[in-house]
């Protein structure tokens, strides 16, 4: 299987790259996956609606950019379906038999994915109600795909 994980910004934070390349390591073993980083746009601290749209506008082509037509797109939206870890197990293995062995996750900025992001998307996934810093969210998701490979493994790992 290929996991592609799009998202907006770079990563700054040692701690969570240091996390993100554990993970990825472990991953090896199940899947090949990469994270590919688009620029954020530069935008004022205060936005108006407009401003907004434009921002996910430019983001989201860069997004777009990055994903080949032949992915499976699942953006993370605050108000995706809410799946547990064994969903999300499932439904890599349930890609993975049904001959879709690409997969993209989308990551979108501090201002969200734009429209044509989330039309792409065959699925939109939450994590929770609550607000995460992108760049966490990074480590969230790659920590989850590799439980989610632990737990259609039958590995010890998932408690």
């Amino acid at each position: 299987m290929n996991i592609t994980i799009v998202t907006v910004g770079k990563l700054k934070e040692k701690y969570l790259k240091q996390g993100i390349a554990e993970y990825l390591k472990r991953l090896s073993a199940y899947a090949k996956m990469e994270v590919i980083e688009v620029p954020d746009e530069k935008a004022p601290e205060n936005m108006s609606d407009a401003e907004m749209t434009a921002v996910k506008e430019k983001e989201g082509e860069r997004i777009l950019a990055k994903i080949s037509h032949d992915s499976q797109v699942i953006a993370l939206a605050i108000d995706g379906q809410k799946w547990s870890s064994e969903r999300l197990a499932k439904e890599l293995d349930q890609l993975a038999t049904y001959g879709k062995s690409k997969v993209a996750f989308v990551i979108g900025g501090s201002v969200g994915l734009s429209d044509a992001v989330l039309q792409r998307a065959n699925g939109k996934l939450s994590f929770s109600d609550m607000t995460f810093p992108h760049q966490l969210m990074r480590l969230i998701l790659v920590e989850q795909v590799y439980r989610g490979f632990k737990i259609n493994r039958g590995e010890p790992y998932h408690k």
